[in-house]
Order: C-alpha cells, then structure tokens, then sequence
C-alpha cells in the first residue's frame, strides 16, 4: 500500500532550539493518524514542514508524491486542512463562505459544500461571526472537505471546543478515513483521540518517542508495579522477549511500562527470590503518554536509550 505522506529524517531548528530531531514516519490511506505532544513538542512544526509553509533542515516531506520542499502550493491545493483557529472571513455568511472557496477548485465543489453544512446542521444565512466556536469549526471543516481531498490534517481542532462537540467532531473523522481517505491529526484531547485513531504519534521535544497502531499498544504494552525486599536502584530483571519502555522508582517498588510481556511474566516474577509483590494492568493511553512526556530530571522516569531515541516500530 502507498503511503500518503512520509517523513524520512526530519530536522528543524529555530536558532539554537531543535523544534524536530531526525523524526521518521508514513501515512497509509484510510487511516486516523494521531500526533501527541505538549506544547512546544514539535506539532504545528510538523504540520508546517508537511504542507510546504516551512523548510526542513534536514531530511525530506513528501505528499501525496509531492515533495514538500518544492511543492508546496500544489500540496495545499490538493490537502484539505484545518486550522486550530478557522481562516474564515467573518463577515460572510455560510453560503458566501462556500461560495468564495469553489473559486479555487473545479465544478462540484460548492454542491459538496452546501450537502456538508446541510449534513452538520448548519444555517446557511448566518455570518460566521455570529456562530458558536463549535459552528465556525465545522463551516472550516466543511471548507477543507468539499473537493474530496485524498489528505485532511488537523492542528488542534477542537481546542476550545465543549466535550460534546469535540466528541462529535473527532468521531466524524472516522467517516472520512472509512472513505478510504487519511486523516493526520495533531491534538493534546489524548481521551477523545483514543476513540478515533488508528495509529498514535507521540513527540517530545522534537524526538519522535512512539509511533505505534492503537490496537497494538493495547495489545502489548503493560503496567508492571514491582515490589522489592529491598531498595534496588536498578529496575527489575524482565522476562526473555519483554521490552522496558520507561521505569519509575519509589522506595522499594518500581513501576515499570513493558512491551511484549510474556503470558508467563507473572508466573516468572514470582520466581525471583527479592520479588514481594507483582500486579500487571493494562494502561490507558494518557497513562503511556504521560510516561513518554516524563524523564528522570522531572519525574524519576528514566527510559533506555532505545526507546529514548527511537520511533517503536509499528507493527502493520
């Protein structure tokens, strides 16, 4: 299957500050593609650099074939996007909104528009100005959807947003990545992204720390809490075929994120002569983003160098 887009080495600098670090990644058509971070992580960096309105250090975007570098005009032309502020002209009505915007592309678009709005239960006769956040949302939405793009990226769209909307707004992505098209959305709402997206990203500091299918994350990944005889400050030996991902200590008990565990960890663990206590659980996504965001200079988290520096390898 082609991908959609690709980043191969991406590096951006502002000055000194590494806003993206050698950060790889694909995207296959028909998926939710969600990219988490804290502010500052690197997001809207990514989203930029992808659309062609900024230029890579280092490494290569491309688009749909296109190189964002060179392509960028096109690549927007052909991308349907969606900013955490809607560019709309508030002094329009949410007809003359769709009217203006058909003016770039070929016949059908304002067909599509006004189907949209008519499907997200929106006045055509209002000004922008006087519709909720929620409303403005859509109408931008709606905009970056009428010419059928192959591409939707989202920089925060619900930001702002009340929990049902957003909720509604997130869950209409699935709609469009059922159509066979991609959607890469950038968001810090971790709890709605959980119920939409297909594949998870997970920047920190300008490093790519996690890109893995959601289902494989829920699959394999484990909360293991450790409880030692004695203070250790090394974390736990794991059973053969497990991965650390991230390890925290408090006194005597190490709580610990695995990958791959074995069936038969529990089993294993109990074998070992300093091991008291040992509960396994399955963590919730803001519970591994909250690892990946925390290091051993804030937290106590430390994590292997591998996992530090190196996306996990999805598994397709």
């Amino acid at each position: 299957m082609s991908s959609v887009f690709e980043f191969h080495k991406v590096t951006k600098r502002f000055g000194s500050f590494v806003a993206l670090d050698d950060v790889s990644f694909t995207g296959k058509p028909g998926q939710v593609i969600a990219l988490l971070g804290e502010n500052g992580a690197g997001k809207t960096t990514t989203i930029k650099i992808m659309l062609g309105l900024l230029n890579p250090d280092g490494g290569a975007a491309r688009v749909m074939g296109m190189v964002s570098r060179m392509d960028g005009a096109e690549i927007r032309r052909r991308v349907g996007y969606v900013p955490d502020r809607p560019s709309l002209y508030d002094w329009m009505t949410v007809q003359e909104a769709g009217w203006f915007a058909a003016g770039f592309y070929p016949l059908g678009y304002e067909d599509r528009y006004r189907h949209l709005i008519q499907q997200y239960n929106l006045p055509l006769d209002r000004q922008i100005k006087s519709l909720s956040k929620g409303m403005q949302s859509k109408v931008s939405l709606a905009v970056a959807l009428a010419h059928e793009p192959q591409l939707l990226v989202l920089d925060e769209p619900t930001s702002g947003l009340d929990p049902l909307v957003r909720r509604e707004f997130l869950e209409s992505m699935v709609d469009v990545a059922a159509t066979g098209r991609t959607v890469f959305l950038s968001s810090h709402q971790i709890g709605e992204v959980e119920r939409v997206a297909d594949t998870v990203m997970i920047l920190r500091r300008g490093k790519l720390v996690l890109n893995e299918r959601l289902e494989v994350l829920k699959s394999r990944v484990r909360e293991v809490l450790v409880t030692l005889d004695a203070v250790e400050t090394i974390p736990p030996e794991l059973p053969r075929g497990a991965a650390l991902l991230g390890a925290k200590r408090d006194d005597r008990q190490w709580q610990l994120l695995v990958r791959d565990l074995p069936d038969e960890a529990l089993g294993w663990w109990q074998t070992q002569p300093n091991h008291v206590d040992i509960t396994i659980r399955q963590p919730s996504l803001e519970e591994i983003f909250v690892v990946c965001m925390q290091t051993e200079s804030d937290t106590g988290w430390t994590f292997p160098e591998a996992a530090a520096h190196s996306p996990m390898e999805a598994v397709q």
